[in-house]
């Protein structure tokens, strides 16, 4: 079981392109703020590491994760970003909730991404208890917002390649 690793965040540094002269979105969820809010910090500090300009960092609150794909679309219209990523956290309770947040997220945001060609990155904790999600908000396991920034520099670089070339498969860039 990959959980069972160490650290799940660690990666090449040098195989991550650089983020200078890119803009880079965060839509945090503050619901489990003190989870999300590490996701945050990972995330803003990982993206600095690699060049990411602080003016370059858009950063956006909503309410709970259910809200990310609406905020990651505010958020996009507002400012010309190479990446979008979104930080919440949900976990399972006594209901099927989380399973419908989730979905709803997860669907969300993949519409948006390929709608609008900006990268939506998945940053969103779905564990089943609280310490699982501590474990990974800078805990035992890393810290997804790292992972999620590290996602969201390499899809800046893949979407900044193919919009230098004029080739599309029915979609406008």
């Amino acid at each position: 079981m990959a959980s069972s690793l160490k650290n799940l965040s660690a990666y090449d540094a040098s195989n991550i392109p650089s983020g200078k002269s890119k803009s880079f979105g965060i839509v945090v969820s503050e619901w489990n703020r003190h989870i999300t809010h590490a996701l945050f910090e990972g995330c803003r500090d990982t993206l600095l590491t690699h060049e990411v300009d602080a003016s370059d960092i858009h950063v956006l609150q909503v309410p709970g994760s259910f809200e990310l794909p609406v905020g990651a679309k505010m958020l996009a219209g507002q400012n010309k970003l190479d990446a979008v990523i979104c930080l919440g956290c949900v976990i399972k309770g006594e209901t099927k909730h989380d399973e419908y947040i989730n979905q709803a997220v997860a669907t969300g945001l993949t519409h948006l991404g390929l709608a609008s060609g900006i990268p939506m990155i998945f940053g969103v904790l779905t564990p089943n208890t609280e310490a699982q999600a501590l474990d990974r908000a800078g805990g035992q396991h890393g810290n997804k917002g790292v992972e999620a920034a590290v996602t969201a520099l390499r899809m800046a670089d893949i979407r900044n390649t193919f919009k230098k070339s004029k080739s599309t498969i029915g979609f406008g860039q």
